[in-house]
């Protein structure tokens, strides 16, 4: 088959043809029979998804760098938080996308952190809030010395409601794992 030279020419970049795979993943999930293991992480490992998944790159876990995680799905959120100072700019993955595409099945996760503080989130509620799993804080990464390297941010501006202890407990920050139950 003959392509036009243009066609030819074009750079796809690597993320986002991470990205578009991810999205085809998501748009049709797998059964953890037909579950093909995605590409090994480039990056530090930023994140490890275990349990009831179908997409693994690691025995049977997810491991997903910076690059991979942006690639998912990465949304903006303007908001103030409990721990921060004024509106800040949080950017990351929608952490449903991310469950998506790890072909995750399941009630809940759980979120584990690098102290381990664990604690449990419905993915019904994930489903209902823009939770983001934040990687940057107004353009600058999130390191571990502030609320990095993953941030389970919900959109508390937007929804005043989650205001609360209880949503408060489920913002976890130092976030390295999680695992669908």
């Amino acid at each position: 088959m003959h392509h036009p030279a243009w066609l030819c020419r074009i750079a796809i970049p690597p993320g986002l043809l991470l990205a578009v795979a991810l999205m085809a993943m998501a748009a049709a999930p797998l059964s953890v029979s037909q579950a093909a293991p995605l590409a090994a992480p480039q990056g530090e490992v930023l994140l490890r998804v275990a349990g009831n998944i179908a997409a693994t790159n690691n025995g049977d876990e997810l491991h997903l760098d910076r690059e991979q995680l942006m690639a998912i799905d990465s949304r903006v959120i303007e908001t103030s938080t409990p721990w921060t100072e004024g509106v800040n700019r949080f950017e990351g993955p929608l952490f449903r996308s991310v469950l998506e595409a790890a072909g995750a099945r399941g009630e809940h996760v759980r979120v584990r952190t690098l102290n381990d503080y664990t604690v449990d989130i419905s993915l019904s509620e994930l489903q209902q809030y823009d939770v983001i799993l934040a990687l940057q804080q107004d353009g600058v990464p999130l390191e571990v010395r502030e609320l990095g390297p993953v941030f389970v941010l919900y959109p508390f501006d937007e929804h005043p409601e989650l205001f609360n202890q209880s949503v408060r407990h489920r913002s976890a920050w130092h976030v390295i794992s999680v695992e669908v139950l």
